[in-house]
């Protein structure tokens, strides 16, 4: 048995609420059409602003679009002003929620121990954590393989999660013009499946860091899916890696049962 690729979608907070509805009303439609066509054994998550998640289940209800959030509390409910708790996503209907990604490190200083809080919460909740993991600099793909592996681990510790989605997104390519090489990417895709493995742990493997039309045909298998930004605010180029996720399916894919 294998799972669908995934092609999960972050619109951070570039748009208004108005835009962001615009979007989500699109992306329902080629989610719709999609149904009918090999695109519709890709598996599709949209990641819009906390606001926006009720607006997220109804333009979605009617599609087979999961929803989810950008980040989450490390705590549970109770005193923490201006949080948004695991428990309450999932009251949401929120399916995932990003966790680790390398802006809310860096931006705002969230480090190991936070990191495991949130992914502890969402697991207690039953949303699956997609979890940022990626170098800062780069290196060889040993080296980057080596830290992304341990910031996997490290950010599992404890949880007892059953299942995970890990985002490869080396720092340095977030936002450049292109991704990082695909053999590096191959490397590093290499490693963290091995540790999951170790870890008794299932999940799948994305690449995010200027990920767009043409990365996954450039890995070829080597991954489960995408993890999108700017890119996909092009609803017709996110059809598109929608049908190349489609094509590029193996028949006797590597994606975790």
């Amino acid at each position: 048995m294998t799972r669908r690729p995934l092609v999960a979608v972050s619109l951070k907070a570039y748009l208004g609420a108005a835009d962001t509805e615009r979007w989500l009303t699109e992306v329902a439609e080629v989610a719709t059409s999609a149904a009918t066509t090999p695109a519709g054994d890709v598996e599709l998550a949209v990641l819009p602003s906390f606001p926006l998640l009720p607006a997220a289940a109804r333009l979605l209800a009617r599609t087979s679009a999961r929803w989810g959030a950008q980040d989450v509390a490390p705590g549970a409910q109770g005193a923490q002003t201006g949080e948004v708790t695991a428990a309450l996503l999932a009251e949401l209907g929120c399916r995932l929620a990003v966790v680790g990604h390398a802006e809310r490190r860096s931006a705002f200083h969230e480090d190991g121990d936070v990191v495991r809080a949130k992914v502890a919460r969402l697991v207690e909740a039953g949303v699956t954590p997609l979890l940022c993991v990626g170098e800062e600099e780069q290196t060889s793909p040993t080296e980057a393989a080596a830290v992304a592996a341990d910031q996997l681990e490290d950010a599992l510790r404890g949880s007892g999660a059953p299942d995970v989605v890990v985002g490869y997104e080396p720092v340095w390519a977030i936002g450049a013009p292109r991704p990082a090489p695909a053999a590096h990417v191959v490397t590093v895709a290499r490693a963290l499946r091995e540790r999951l493995d170790a870890l008794g742990v299932e999940g799948r493997v994305l690449y995010g860091g200027a990920a767009g039309p043409g990365t996954l045909t450039a890995l070829a298998g080597a991954v489960d899916g995408v993890f999108l930004g700017r890119f996909a605010h092009d609803v017709a180029a996110l059809r598109d890696v929608l049908d190349e996720a489609a094509a590029a399916r193996p028949a006797d894919s590597a994606v975790r049962p």
